[in-house]
């Protein structure tokens, strides 16, 4: 729900008979104020913004509307007082988007003229707006600002706000995905360490499956998420797609290879065909040793602390993501800041944007949210250096690289959910199914091309 800072009443104005405003305009006046009030909570609460023209007639300071999404747009509100205290002269407008609505907002807001001076979008968001024209270029930004530069960020996170040569968003929060694991349940198979590649995670698998008999399983890969898919797939020495975007290219050698390893998860009875929502619920599943590894997002760092019981706390970790040959790249997520480009506010955007990216306000946001710092200097503070079950997540943000930067590509990530879903069971093979996500990307990417070829020939000569 949109939220908006409160901030004290001016003091009223006692009337008089030598007052500027007569007491039966003042009581008028007062009437209005009190309706619009009652029209912004009302719109409010159906997720509209409205600005009262009553809210502080004696504030002159600089407005900068900020839009921020989901449990982070709540919870950063916390942080924006102390940004006011160091810019007396800024006041932040803060409007919540739900998460599941944010996009379709953006682009409605876009059409309406209506964008807030700087934004909080997802990561794979920045390729559309700025394609649309719809985004500030922050080199400059940038250039300005010694104490917020690309070298102390994870460069598949920073990657993400770069488009061309250009970065277009800096990231607020990053996320990547790896597998919780059960350290006893593996020991009790007879694996000493937790494994670093393929073959190994195979081997790991395997021996689980054995000691835990026909009814538990290994893993946990839900079928109603790409991102187990994609993680393995994004490995792959090969870009997911090709020739600018232009093509899919998941009959890559190395994609291929990511769709056999998939397959066999589910051949070999290792996880069960499953999507999160046919298991009653994954924590406590965990717990129970119904599977031993469980690829998620450090949001569930604090979901395992909060839900299994205090004798089961010793038995669970995080580690690396593995790969082919080693510890493997995964997807970098999460979100980033942008300074929309018919803003009339930059400059203060902008301050807002480099105070929220100070690692120690990333730090504070972690505190508040679990939510994992971008900035590697960010890492060094106590609560995420000491934090063992973040460790193996500092170190896969070192891999993690941004996905294609074409607008469509979250259609495409829904597709290699669904193909995903049908090689698990059984009904394409690994060929058929490279092929199929080939087939169903070219289409998605067909405007796509005739945008990038009739760019092409307008420019020629």
């Amino acid at each position: 729900m949109p939220r908006r800072r409160s901030r004290p009443s001016p003091p009223r104005r006692r009337s008089s008979r030598n007052s500027d405003e007569p007491d039966v305009i003042a009581r008028l006046r007062q009437e209005v104020c009190n309706r619009l009030r009652w029209i912004a909570t009302i719109a409010a609460l159906a997720g509209v913004a409205v600005v009262s023209a009553c809210s502080g007639d004696d504030d002159r300071r600089e407005v900068v509307r900020f839009w921020a999404m989901g449990y982070e747009g709540e919870v950063v509100a916390q942080l924006i007082p102390e940004f006011e205290r160091r810019n007396p002269g800024i006041r932040v407008e803060l409007q919540q988007l739900p998460i599941i609505s944010a996009h379709e907002k953006l682009l409605t807001a876009f059409a309406g003229d209506a964008l807030p001076d700087v934004g909080a979008i997802g990561n794979t968001w920045v390729s559309e707006f700025s394609l649309l024209n719809a985004l500030t270029p922050l080199d400059a930004r940038l250039a300005d600002t010694p104490g917020l530069q690309a070298r102390d960020y994870f460069q598949g996170a920073w990657d993400t706000g770069v488009i061309g040569t250009t970065v277009y968003a800096v990231p607020w929060y990053v996320e990547t995905r790896l597998p919780f694991y059960r350290r006893d349940l593996l020991e009790k198979a007879g694996i000493a360490q937790p494994p670093r590649t393929w073959a190994e995670w195979k081997v790991a698998m395997a021996a689980i499956k054995r000691e835990v008999g026909p009814n538990r399983y290994a893993a946990l890969f839900p079928l109603n998420e790409a991102e187990p898919l994609l993680n393995l797939g994004i490995q792959s020495p090969e870009p997911l797609l090709r020739d600018d975007g232009r093509y899919g290219n998941f009959r890559s050698p190395g994609f291929k290879r990511a769709l056999g390893f998939y397959r066999d998860v589910f051949v070999n009875k290792w996880a069960p065909v499953a999507s999160n929502t046919q298991i009653a619920n994954v924590w406590n599943e965990f717990g129970r040793g119904y599977f031993s590894f469980y690829v998620n997002g450090p949001w569930n760092i604090a979901e395992f602390r909060n839900r299994l019981p205090p004798q089961l706390q010793s038995t669970w970790m995080t580690m690396p993501l593995p790969g082919e040959n080693g510890p493997g790249a995964s997807v970098a997520g999460g979100a980033s800041f942008v300074v929309f480009r018919k803003s009339r506010h930059q400059d203060a955007a902008w301050k807002l944007v480099a105070y929220l990216s100070q690692p120690q306000m990333q730090v504070r946001f972690h505190a508040l949210t679990g939510n994992l710092p971008p900035r590697r200097s960010a890492w060094e503070a106590p609560t995420l250096k000491d934090d063992v079950y973040a460790r193996a997540f500092r170190d896969q943000l070192e891999r993690a690289r941004p996905t294609p930067k074409v607008p469509e590509w979250e259609r495409i990530a829904n597709e290699i959910k669904l193909v995903g879903e049908q090689l698990a069971n059984g009904r394409l093979s690994v060929d058929e199914a490279a092929a199929e996500l080939d087939r169903r990307a070219d289409k998605i990417l067909e405007k796509r091309r005739w945008m990038l070829d009739h760019r092409t020939i307008g420019a020629a000569p």
